[in-house]
């Protein structure tokens, strides 16, 4: 599941941000479907986990310069998802690298991503063009 415009929240380095977790998390998932080696797939994991971290703490610090008023339910479900991203990857470890664990939980993962964006991060653009 690619980014697409529709997921556009309309602030360009959250945009730029989110283009490249949904990159990264294709790529992911590109590497299982194609049996890459483990560690290829631990390192996309590894990746990932800091970049939505990096991600994550971006956009709080820029719902707080502009007093996103969502910014409290924000933050809970980011800490939730980074809480995913930490199980996703012990699960992975914990099976050997099973496959079928990553194809799965990447395909959360998206799922989780596209609905996060559609339905919070599109009301910090809103809020932040109304606010100007």
């Amino acid at each position: 599941m690619p980014w697409t415009p529709s997921l556009s929240v309309g602030v360009t380095s959250i945009d730029e941000q989110h283009k490249m977790l949904f990159e990264k998390a294709d790529m992911l998932f590109e590497a299982g479907k194609n049996k890459r080696a483990k560690e290829y797939i631990g390192e996309l994991l590894d990746f990932l986990e800091d970049y939505t971290k990096k991600h994550f703490s971006d956009e709080e610090n820029y719902m707080r310069s502009i007093h996103y008023p969502g910014y409290a339910e924000q933050k809970n479900a980011h800490d939730h998802f980074i809480s995913q991203l930490g199980k996703l990857k012990s699960d992975y470890e914990a099976s050997g690298g099973n496959i079928l664990v990553i194809l799965n939980a990447n395909q959360m993962m998206l799922e989780w991503l596209t609905k996060h964006i559609s339905r919070m991060d599109k009301k910090i653009g809103e809020f932040a063009k109304g606010d100007k």
